[in-house]
C-alpha cells in the first residue's frame, strides 16, 4: 500500500501552490483534480489583481502555469472525482472513482462552485441560454439581450464583460444598491446598454427548449415584468465543495470548513485551503497564501509523528 506524504484535493490556485510547496519540501504529493488545472479560475477571462502580471492574466493560463510549477518539483496529478473520505484513524484514507488513496495529511483545496437560482427547469436549460460564467459563454450573444443576476463583484465583471458584446444587459438585483466595489460601479453606471432593475429577482425562466425570456418580481410592490431575452448569467456567489466529505471535518452554516488563518481544521493532519475554508476574503492571492501555509503546518505535523515512529 503506497503511502503519500500529503494528498490535495483540488487543482485551483490553493492546490497546487500546496503542492508547490510541498512537493519542493521533498514531500511524495499527489494531487487529485476532476476536471482541469486551475479550477474555478480557469473561468475568469482576465485576472488584474494578481501580483507580477502587469498586463494581467487569463485564468486558464494562470492555472496551467501553477500546475507546472508544481509538477517541475515532483508532485503528481491525478484526474478523478473525490467519492468520500475517512479521517479518523491517523493514516489519512480519500476515496476517489480511480480507487483508494493513503496519506499522511490531506490538504481540502476543493473550492466552491456556482450557486443556482433554484428556479423549476434551471437544470434542464443549462447551455440552453441559462449560463454561470460570462467568460466563457459570452460570445454566443453578440448583438443580443442577456440578464445578469447579482450584486456582488462577480456580476458586476460579468454585467460589464457583456457589456461589450451584448446589445442590451439587464442587471438584476434583490437589493437597491449593488454589493460590488466602487471601481466596478463606477464603470457599469458609466456603460450605455446596462439597465438596472433594482429590489427585483427572477421568478421564472420563459422557455420553447431554450431561454427566450424570464419574469421578474418586484419585491417591494410585487409587480411582475416579462422580459425578452436571449441569455441568463447567474452570478449569485459560491457554493462550498464539500458534500464529500459527509461531516468528517467541521463545516458552518453555510457548508465551508471551519479552519482560521493557520489552515487546521479540527482533525490534526487534515486543512483546509482557499474558498472552500472560512475566511474574510475569497481571491487568488489569498487561496495562493493558504496553500504555503497549510504546507508549513503539514511539515510540521509530519515531522512530530515521524518522531514517533
Amino acid at each position: 500500500m503506497h503511502i503519500y506524504d500529503m494528498i490535495i484535493i483540488g487543482g485551483g490556485p490553493a492546490g497546487y501552490t500546496a503542492a508547490l510547496y510541498a512537493s519542493r519540501a521533498g514531500f511524495d504529493t499527489v494531487l487529485l483534480e476532476k476536471l482541469a488545472a486551475g479550477g474555478q479560475m480557469t473561468l475568469t477571462g482576465d485576472i488584474d489583481n494578481y501580483p507580477g502580471f502587469d498586463e494581467g492574466v487569463d485564468g486558464f493560463t494562470l492555472g496551467m502555469k501553477m500546475q507546472q510549477s508544481a509538477e517541475r518539483f515532483g508532485s503528481k496529478t491525478e484526474y478523478c472525482e473525490v467519492l468520500d473520505v475517512d479521517f479518523s484513524k491517523s493514516l489519512k484514507k480519500v476515496i476517489t472513482s480511480n480507487g483508494d488513496l493513503y496519506g499522511k495529511t490531506v490538504v481540502i483545496a476543493s473550492g466552491a462552485n456556482p450557486r443556482e437560482l433554484g428556479i423549476e427547469g434551471e437544470e434542464k436549460l443549462i447551455g440552453k441560454g441559462i449560463h454561470y460564467c460570462a467568460h466563457c459563454d459570452g460570445r454566443f450573444y453578440k448583438d443580443k439581450t442577456v440578464v445578469v443576476v447579482g450584486g456582488g463583484n462577480s456580476a458586476a465583471e460579468d454585467a460589464l464583460y457583456l457589456s461589450k458584446l451584448a446589445k442590451k444587459v439587464y442587471l438584476v438585483h434583490r437589493r437597491d444598491k449593488l454589493r460590488a466595489t466602487k471601481t466596478y460601479q463606477e464603470a457599469l453606471f458609466k456603460s450605455k446598454n446596462i439597465e438596472f432593475l433594482w429590489n427585483s429577482e427572477v421568478i421564472q425562466f420563459i422557455s420553447d427548449n431554450r431561454i427566450n425570456g424570464v419574469k421578474i418580481k418586484n419585491v417591494t410592490d410585487e409587480i411582475i415584468t416579462e422580459f425578452s431575452c436571449d441569455g441568463i448569467f447567474i452570478s449569485i456567489g459560491r457554493k462550498p465543495a464539500t458534500s464529500f466529505l459527509k461531516n468528517s471535518v467541521n463545516i458552518d452554516e453555510n457548508g465551508y470548513i471551519i479552519a482560521d488563518e493557520s489552515t487546521k481544521t479540527n482533525i490534526e493532519g487534515v486543512y483546509a485551503a482557499g474558498d472552500v475554508r472560512t475566511k474574510a476574503l475569497r481571491q487568488v492571492v489569498t487561496a495562493v497564501s493558504d496553500g504555503a501555509v497549510a504546507v508549513h503546518y503539514a511539515e510540521e505535523y509530519i515531522s512530530k509523528i515521524n518522531d514517533r515512529m
